[in-house]
């Protein structure tokens, strides 16, 4: 028989004191409701279709048997996937939903201490390879590698024996994602106004954290919750920007005008504003299809306004490779390149051929570039905005595709 007193036990009543020290959990737990279900076997957190609101669910008896730490830890860790969207818009649809689940479990719990025992932690077990402080998106690419792998020695008879058909441990996760095919199954407005109302609670949260302070939120995570808040800016406008104020006057004597000092004298001077722009190409793989027709479906509308080069790299820049981009040409997302990723290879050949601005398609995965001699712009995904892999004064933007 089930002990009567785990079966009652009340999250609700325990989240104001372990949250009295968080601030800004604090906050948004008020928001969000908490449902106890003993049909779930941990915790949880689902988009509710009859309400368009996200909430938590949890399993009394399972909270029960937790420690006041690991108790707060669980918490963290649901409200971070709410936070980050991984319920939601970031959840890939083409991929094997176990293993984007292992990956934004390591991207929480790279940033948590005392959880329960045996949670995925990068640098442990199974991921002692992997380290700490990555997205989702990078523990996914790391997971797929990882896996491919492991089935290759499950093939030789030489795989983890913890390990199941996936190439993945069969254990480590202690909350359930299950809830998360739910959500897929609401209506896409359901999600949306959850998705908004969300927003607006990690808005009034982070405002609330502002003025009481964060708690044990990382400086990273601050920096990615306050840049999901920012206003959005249409990089469009942003481009059209960049480019206008690359030109630069190129004077050249025509007979065709008179000098206005010595007329009949001297030719005049016939003016061209056109900038000289590089464009340089991350080959890692992250530069994808509908990114490049984006891009270069609004260049087509600045083709006058400048010279575009287009300039594939990924440690080195490969001259032979390197070409002058024409009105209408398509791009083609096809990798001519195979190696990894360093931004001082096209920052040196721009900076050596003279360029008048330079604009970088990748996903900031590496390291910070040296210093440009021209205006150098980033652009890449919503994504990989947020875990840009340095710090720049820089202008970087997200397509939205």
């Amino acid at each position: 028989m089930k002990d009567e007193k785990n079966t009652k036990f009340d999250l609700n009543h325990h989240i104001l004191n372990l949250l009295r020290h968080e601030p800004f959990f604090a906050a948004l737990s008020r928001r969000i409701n908490k449902q106890p279900s003993v049909l779930i076997p941990t915790a949880g957190v689902r988009v509710n279709t009859h309400t368009a609101q996200f909430e938590m669910l949890y399993n009394p008896e399972f909270f029960a048997e937790l420690t006041d730490m690991e108790r707060l830890n669980v918490l963290k860790h649901e409200f971070y996937h709410l936070i980050f969207e991984h319920v939601t818009s970031r959840k890939p649809s083409d991929i094997n939903p176990r293993t984007w689940n292992f990956a934004t479990d390591l991207a929480i719990n790279s940033h948590l201490d005392g959880l329960p025992e045996g949670c995925l932690k990068p640098g442990q077990g199974f991921f002692e390879d992997f380290e700490s402080g990555l997205s989702a998106e990078q523990y996914l690419s790391l997971l797929l590698k990882k896996q491919k792998e492991e089935q290759e020695k499950q093939k030789n008879g030489e795989g983890n024996e913890g390990c199941g058909a996936d190439g993945l441990p069969q254990d480590g996760q202690f909350d359930s994602h299950d809830e998360w095919e739910e959500s897929d199954g609401a209506s896409s407005q359901a999600n949306d106004i959850a998705s908004e109302r969300l927003k607006d609670f990690v808005k009034k949260a982070a405002e609330e954290a502002a003025k009481s302070g964060w708690g044990s939120v990382p400086s990273p995570v601050q920096r990615d919750i306050k840049s999901r808040l920012q206003t959005y800016v249409d990089w469009r406008n942003v481009l059209r920007y960049f480019i206008k104020t690359s030109r630069r006057a190129d004077r050249r004597s025509t007979v065709k005008r008179l000098n206005k000092r010595y007329r009949y004298i001297h030719p005049g001077k016939k003016v061209n504003r056109q900038a000289n722009i590089a464009i340089s190409i991350d080959q890692s793989g992250s530069v994808s299809d509908d990114m490049l027709s984006a891009f270069f479906g609004e260049l087509n509308k600045l083709a006058d306004l400048a010279t575009f080069t287009v300039i594939p790299f990924d440690t080195r820049v490969d001259e032979a490779l390197v070409y002058t981009w024409k009105k209408g040409q398509k791009v083609s997302p096809k990798r001519v390149m195979t190696g990894g990723t360093d931004f001082d290879a096209p920052t040196r050949y721009v900076n050596n051929k003279g360029f008048d601005g330079h604009i970088v398609l990748t996903d900031m995965a590496a390291p910070k570039p040296i210093a440009s001699l021209c205006q150098r712009m980033w652009m890449t995904t919503k994504a990989c905005l947020r875990y840009q892999y340095f710090q720049t004064s820089e202008r970087v933007l997200a397509i939205d595709t």
